[in-house]
């Protein structure tokens, strides 16, 4: 299954589009390694890889805005992967937003172009 994807670029990851099932609104982008990949076709849920802490990262699992996986598709290449999925919890975005894109360049100034639907505070407990 993970065959047609080629993991061989860009350190073993392949960048992952993240789109909303039902809108077509383009949610996120991540990374995922071969294993996160297969956990993600397991579980039925979005597992990607973080570059930053190196290690897997089960969307929602600390927010609950988890992200049930409705289809994978793969690109021509075999190096990019698309994700159509059920946002759970309303916000793909670590700042509340239903959207990371939720900025637009306008006359060369960044815009947010979005209403925030969850109050980023609310997503994150503290760490102490």
């Amino acid at each position: 299954m993970s065959d047609v994807i080629d993991f061989s670029k860009g350190d073993g990851l392949v960048p992952v589009v993240v789109q909303d099932d039902a809108s077509g609104t383009i949610l996120m982008l991540a990374y995922m390694n071969r294993a996160a990949f297969e956990r993600t076709v397991a579980s039925g849920y979005a597992t990607y890889w973080s570059r930053s802490r190196r290690d897997f990262w089960v969307k929602g699992e600390t927010s609950g805005n988890r992200q049930l996986v409705r289809a994978i598709h793969v690109d021509c290449d075999g190096d990019t992967l698309l994700l159509r999925v059920v946002q759970q919890g309303g916000a793909a975005c670590h700042e509340g937003y239903e959207s990371c894109f939720f900025r637009r360049l306008d006359s060369g100034t960044w815009r947010v172009v979005a209403e925030r639907v969850v109050d980023p505070a609310t997503l994150y407990p503290k760490k102490s």
